[in-house]
């Protein structure tokens, strides 16, 4: 069990980096349904009963951290895995037939140069990767209730898969925050190498408690630990009673991914690419001077965004763990319809007005030092990965793309104005 020193480190970490940015983001109302919200607000949630709020010591006088919030540590990262492995066998066919990973590297979100090459790697290493990862969601989550060795080769296998997913993929903070519960997997025997072992230091420290602890002696009490007791154990109870919809969820064949089903999302359900888009849309703005739109002559340019695909020959980007939340919100509105993405009207009516804190957000403003655009439009276009060593890759080009069609046609910012008057949003006016 994880007791002691191990985990002293750890609590100042996650109250820093998970804690804060979970309170944060919903005191200003920032939260959405997305996955990775939800798991931060509840590793967050955890974090806070780890370790006692009054010391910063690494090392507890009196009690060790409690086996309960370990296990809800436990808990969480069995439910992600499982969650994830679940809704992948019953949500998309290619998961079973083992073929999804011939499209995830191309289709994903935001890729990265690593996904430029693994796309090409040879049908039988991608069913290879995809049987890999039913073996990582289904079967090792059970790892954690068949003892103490199998538990730490738990948290190995899923902390080098998360490693294996941030070297493939841009999923932001996702796999970051998914490594935090796998450290409840160790106890204080497997980390005792990251400590200094001076004498008088931690690790001596730790083992003659634990020795104290072993030869039977109490260790004194206070009234704060039997207070910490009952709040332990209140809490416990609390994981437990709001984990019911969550496991009736896991068991239901229409299971859904990524909800919640409690107002803070303390306890939550999760999953992670229940189907695979088998083609690769992206919607690309652009902007003219023209006074007529629809003018042959009309020259329209192209605003790129920081890291999802656009320009041809820029190479795809690392990002991880940063997030850069319009990228990848664009990457779903390019298999939905604008009507089904009203925001990216309102992204349009701002760019017409050349804002500072929209441009901000792309990474290149063609109209810079010069006067806002005309007119704005969105053209519909299908990308693909060029082929390494070929006619297109030997031009410089690591996406090749076919134009669709039109997304949304051309549109000025007087044009926009009862759109934004009908949703009661503030009218862009241009500096």
């Amino acid at each position: 069990m994880c007791s002691t020193g191990c985990l002293r480190r750890w609590k100042l970490l996650t109250f820093c980096f998970v804690v804060g940015p979970s309170w944060w983001r919903v005191r200003r109302g920032k939260t959405q349904k997305e996955g990775w919200e939800s798991q931060l607000l509840e590793t967050g949630f955890l974090g806070i009963f780890l370790c006692p709020l009054w010391t910063l010591s690494r090392l507890p006088r009196h009690t060790p951290p409690s086996s309960i919030v370990i296990w809800g540590f436990r808990w969480l990262i069995f439910r992600i895995m499982l969650g994830a492995g679940l809704i992948k066998i019953r949500g998309d066919r290619c998961w079973r037939e083992l073929t999804c990973m011939d499209y995830h590297y191309e289709t994903q979100p935001v890729p990265n140069p690593i996904a430029y090459f693994m796309h090409r790697s040879p049908w039988w290493f991608h069913q290879f990767e995809t049987l890999v990862n039913h073996f990582i969601e289904l079967v090792v989550p059970f790892f954690l209730f068949l003892g103490r060795r199998l538990c730490i080769a738990h948290g190995l296998l899923q902390i080098l898969f998360q490693v294996l997913l941030i070297i493939s993929g841009n999923l932001s903070f996702l796999n970051w925050l998914t490594i935090v519960p796998s450290i409840a997997c160790f106890d204080d025997a497997s980390l005792g190498f990251l400590f200094s072992s001076k004498p008088g230091g931690v690790k001596e420290r730790v083992a003659r408690m634990q020795l104290r602890e072993a030869a039977g002696e109490q260790l004194p009490l206070r009234c704060g630990c039997y207070i910490r007791r009952v709040v332990n154990i209140s809490f416990g109870l609390l994981i437990a009673y709001l984990s019911i919809p969550v496991v009736l969820n896991l068991l239901n064949s229409r299971q859904v991914m990524n909800t919640s089903f409690n107002p803070l999302r303390i306890v939550n359900t999760y999953g992670a690419f229940g189907s695979i888009t088998k083609e690769r849309t992206e919607v690309v703005l652009q902007g003219t001077s023209s006074l007529d739109p629809n003018d042959p002559a009309a020259v329209w340019e192209e605003y790129d965004f920081k890291c999802k695909p656009g320009d041809l020959k820029r190479r795809p980007c690392f990002i991880t763990p940063y997030h850069y939340r319009l990228d990848w919100l664009m990457w779903f509105a390019a298999f939905q319809t604008y009507e089904q993405n009203e925001w990216i009207i309102h992204l349009a009516g701002k760019l017409l007005a050349q804002e500072e804190a929209t441009l901000s957000l792309m990474a290149t403003n063609p109209f810079a030092g010069r006067a806002p655009p005309r007119w704005i439009r969105a053209e519909h276009f299908k990308y693909k990965f060029s082929r390494p060593g070929g006619k297109h890759a030997s031009e410089g080009r690591w996406w090749i793309r076919k134009r669709i069609g039109p997304y949304f046609p051309p549109v000025n910012l007087q044009g926009l104005r009862k759109f934004y008057e009908d949703r009661s949003w503030p009218y862009p006016v241009r500096d």
